[in-house]
């Protein structure tokens, strides 16, 4: 009976660090007005915030006519992906994977390179004689937004959505939804 509650407990407690993880530091999203939209400068492109916050932040996150996205800052270089996976949320922690900068998301265990969106996997090829496993791509799963860097302030080029990706999904899913991700 013992062992039962301790189990009990040790669920409950990694289930909180968990949701601690995926809510994460609150973000700033004061490039929002009220209606959901993004400042729009003249030029087309939406001012995210000061390259300098952001390199101390380290990321932030906006929404851009109510679609909530991540502008991360790592190893030098400015990435901005939508915020939520192709399967559902992302929380964020950046591993290198085969010598790319990664996304891993914390419930599915999805890889996806900041760089270009692409989902790899590890996978082998059964008809080599010793198959080793060796990162491979899924295709671009996930939308990644351009980057623009002038006088000190960072954009984002509004997406083409022209082009469908699966990020696409949960992004429109939960598009002002705030919240609603946490279901698995």
């Amino acid at each position: 009976m013992l062992d039962l509650i301790i189990l009990s407990l040790h669920f409950f407690i990694c289930f909180l660090i968990s949701v601690l993880i995926w809510r994460g530091p609150k973000d700033v999203d004061s490039h929002s007005s009220s209606t959901g939209s993004a400042e729009t400068e003249p030029d087309g492109l939406i001012f995210i915030g000061k390259e300098e916050d952001i390199k101390k932040a380290q990321r932030i996150t906006a929404k851009i006519n109510g679609r909530e996205i991540v502008v991360f800052y790592h190893e030098g270089k400015f990435h901005a992906l939508d915020s939520r996976c192709y399967r559902k949320i992302f929380a964020h922690v950046i591993s290198d994977i085969n010598g790319q900068a990664c996304i891993v998301c914390p419930w599915h265990k999805f890889k996806i390179t900041l760089e270009t969106g692409e989902g790899l996997y590890e996978g082998i090829n059964p008809l080599e004689p010793s198959p080793t496993p060796q990162w491979q791509s899924k295709g671009v799963k996930q939308r990644i937004h351009k980057i623009t860097i002038d006088n000190g302030n960072v954009y984002v080029s509004p997406p083409d959505l022209s082009v469908s990706f699966d990020s696409d999904y949960f992004a429109d899913k939960y598009k002002n939804g705030g919240d609603l991700a946490m279901e698995k």
